[in-house]
């Protein structure tokens, strides 16, 4: 499906994003949509076989309606919905925007998918839509297929949704804590320029000699908690756990929270402390406790994407710029500004000085 490796699609965003980043030419700015336009645009080249300009109208429209999607399931009525959705049908609030925002972004991938069954062609797939597209047409016959436009239609919104808006969150909670922290910042840019260097991107292979810069990011993902509460899962038969009965088609949702902040896992689970992911020998060292993609076998799909996302670009921006905040450091909250499927970071401005 495609020529491009996603590392290479990673590192191509990446190039546009540094070079959209440039232009704030160190002036302070929200780093909000920029980030989000970026990290869109890879899932977007995988699914729609090519990257939208920045200004495009498409790409700003999906991002609108995926960030007010995000923020609205990160407040009380977002949460409320997710666990009464029978009861909240009854009542109006902010919930009915979701449904009005998910209508268009049907509509909008619905027609995307229009353009490629016109220009289908099943021996050469560009995309996650051509590959869906021709294996619709090879089980058309099967009444047991799972391969329908609906659920293309609903398979794409996810993977847009999930593939956008949670690194993009992240990216922002590591802005907030190497502003807050500048000593931290400063020894990865060290070990940036001592591994990379600066006349080359960061690529993949540069991880395993950068423990410090991998501990960074593993202890932004556990002490930012982007999805708490995870996301529900259900019960494929009857269960027997710890001596519960759980009974078939029963909802489960992990509390991914309660482990990423659990004293007995974490030396200092509620301070930012890159150390839980070192060892005595600052190498880096796993935890079974870091969940940020779930657990099980029902995990993210999106966990390598994601990863990589996450190293390429945070390693790419502090090679070619160092983050400052507009005030003082320890002004910084960290605390976020609203806790529901996601723990939202507090609104912010940030000056890129060029190094």
């Amino acid at each position: 499906m495609g020529k491009k490796s996603i590392e290479e699609r990673i590192l191509e965003e990446g190039r546009f994003l540094l070079a959209e980043l440039r232009k704030t030419e160190g002036k302070p700015f929200d780093p909000t949509f920029v980030l989000s336009r970026s990290v869109s645009n890879i899932i977007c080249s995988v699914i729609f076989g090519s990257r939208f300009d920045y200004d495009d109208e498409r790409l700003l429209t999906i991002i609108r309606l995926i960030n007010d999607n995000f923020q609205i399931m990160s407040t009380p009525w977002g949460e409320l919905y997710n666990v009464f959705p029978s009861v909240l049908d009854w009542l109006p609030g902010p919930h009915r925007r979701l449904f009005r925002n998910f209508g268009r972004m049907k509509d909008l991938i619905a027609r995307s998918v229009r353009d490629h069954q016109d220009s289908l062609d099943p021996s050469s797939p560009r995309d996650f839509i051509d590959c869906f597209l021709s294996k619709m047409a090879q089980e058309k016959q099967d009444p047991h297929s799972h391969f329908h436009m609906d659920t293309l239609l609903m398979t794409t919104h996810n993977l847009l949704f999930g593939g956008t808006e949670t690194v993009g969150t992240t990216l922002r909670h590591a802005f907030l804590v190497l502003m807050k922290y500048p000593k931290v910042q400063a020894r990865v840019q060290e070990e940036i320029d001592s591994v990379v260097g600066r006349e080359r991107l960061p690529a993949l292979e540069d991880r395993a000699a950068m423990p410090y810069t991998d501990a960074v990011i593993h202890e932004v993902q556990r002490f930012a908690d982007v999805i708490p509460m995870n996301l529900p899962h259900r019960v494929t038969r009857d269960t027997a756990f710890r001596g519960f009965q759980i009974p078939k088609g029963t909802d489960v949702i992990t509390l991914l929270n309660t482990v990423h902040y659990d004293p007995s896992q974490f030396l200092t689970p509620q301070e930012f402390n890159p150390e839980h992911f070192l060892d005595a020998n600052q190498s880096f060292k796993k935890s079974p406790a870091f969940m940020p993609f779930s657990a099980g076998r029902r995990v993210c799909l999106g966990e390598s994407l994601a990863r990589m996302e996450l190293f390429l670009y945070l390693t790419a921006i502090l090679q070619n710029f160092s983050l400052q905040p507009l005030g003082a450091p320890e002004d910084i909250d960290l605390t976020p500004l609203s806790s529901g499927l996601g723990n939202l970071p507090r609104p912010f401005q940030v000056c890129l000085r060029a190094r």
